[in-house]
């Protein structure tokens, strides 16, 4: 491209004074150029949120869950033995038994559900993260024997205790007596509280020492254990070839199996976001195309005038290709910039417009945390803004290609 193709395609792009007509297509061009610029950023913000919350999302659950579990079919009666055979793999770097079941909590008049973990504390801090989302008390609390518990903060706070308080877990396996089954009974104190800001934990979850669970669940193993690994993304593979070598009869299960609807649901709405805001670039680009077109045709006179001066139809495409691209990169820089500050910045902006209208965006008891996080990707970024060039570039070849076909002695015809 030569300098003066470049040098006439900036001068296109700018109005001249006292041009009605000049300056409306030069408005156009701004209205194509900040939706462009509008396009970018919105897709650069929402990938970055949906990034943020794949993210927060995956460490809230495995500060709870395990990166892998192996389940006793149906419970494990040497889970030592299964242990050893799990930290001969090279990935895995820890494990602790559990005993799971479910159970009903009261606190004077008020019930609650919950699932009740019974663990080894000590074991489990090496597997999970949740001593550090400790509110109240300390998982070193649970002693056996002892009868504690430690709840979510929903679920404390649904049954109205604090640490210190009493509550009554009711079991589903009953006692069987003359008057017939009842359910078994047993008072707990609660020792601490943990809150992982993930509804479905804070509101459900209990924990309390493994071998109180035993008693209370008659159980003589443990439900299964689990395992911590030194990358959770081989946890697929490691499953794998832990299942096929496993020395009993049970499951193995990763964490990505034992919560794939929720990263399923976040990578489909991120795909569908994505091509639903590259509609908003697409129809900026649109824009481009009326705008170049009405360039076309008013600059006829001129381009007749560069042609019979020795200009090709190439350099006259070239011209509006100028035009247009630099419509497209001022654009689309635009709203780079634009989008990655706001990306960056948005725990901030958004809890400044819910104080200003007083709404809530994010309820956790639908969405599973109530926070909007934030992760903007290099790769994102880069993808959104080829995109946007690409889509600005296609919409000037129609425009440039028909001002290459103006005919001279046709333009010229009345001037």
């Amino acid at each position: 491209m030569s300098p003066y193709e470049l040098a006439v395609g900036l001068r296109y792009t700018r109005a001249r004074k006292g041009s009605g007509r000049n300056t409306f297509i030069s408005f156009i061009s701004l209205i194509s150029m900040a939706g462009i610029a509008l396009g970018v950023a919105a897709l650069i913000v929402v990938l970055s949120v949906m990034n943020g919350f794949q993210e927060e999302l995956r460490n809230r659950i495995l500060s709870v869950a395990s990166h892998i579990e192996i389940r006793g079919m149906p419970e494990l009666t040497d889970w030592q033995r299964v242990a050893e055979f799990a930290l001969r793999e090279p990935h895995v770097k820890a494990a602790a038994p559990y005993v799971l079941g479910q159970a009903m909590l009261a606190a004077g008049d008020v019930t609650r559900g919950a699932l009740v973990r019974g663990i080894d504390p000590a074991r489990e801090e090496t597997v999970a993260d949740i001593g550090r989302h400790m509110k109240a008390g300390s998982l070193a609390a649970l002693q056996p024997g002892a009868f504690g518990i430690v709840l979510g903060g929903d679920l404390a706070r649904g049954l109205g205790v604090l640490p210190g308080d009493s509550v009554v877990v009711i079991t589903p396996q009953g006692t069987i007596t003359p008057a017939g089954t009842l359910p078994r009974l047993k008072s707990f104190k609660v020792v601490g509280i943990f809150e992982v800001g993930m509804y479905e934990f804070d509101s459900g979850l209990a924990l309390i020492d493994i071998a109180d669970a035993q008693k209370l669940y008659r159980m003589d193993g443990v439900s299964g254990v689990r395992l911590k690994l030194d990358d959770l993304f081989v946890a697929p593979q490691v499953a794998r070839a832990l299942w096929e070598k496993l020395p009993v009869q049970g499951e193995v299960r990763d964490w990505t199996r034992s919560h794939a609807n929720f990263f399923r649901a976040v990578q489909i709405e991120k795909r569908m976001m994505f091509i639903i805001l590259t509609l908003i670039v697409a129809v900026a680009a649109f824009n481009i195309v009326s705008a170049q077109v009405m360039v076309v045709t008013d600059k006829q006179a001129d381009i007749a005038i560069l042609r019979t001066l020795g200009a090709s139809p190439a350099s006259i495409m070239a011209i509006f290709i100028v035009q247009g691209a630099l419509i497209g990169i001022i654009g689309t820089l635009l709203g780079v910039v634009g989008g990655v500050l706001l990306a960056l910045n948005i725990d901030v902006v958004v809890p400044f417009i819910e104080r200003v209208f007083n709404v809530q965006f994010l309820d956790k008891s639908v969405y599973y945390i109530s926070d909007l996080p934030s992760q903007v990707q290099r790769g994102d970024v880069v993808t959104i803004a080829l995109i946007a060039l690409g889509l600005a570039l296609a919409a000037t070849l129609y425009p440039a290609w028909k001002a290459a076909r103006v005919n001279p002695a046709e333009a010229l015809r009345y001037e």
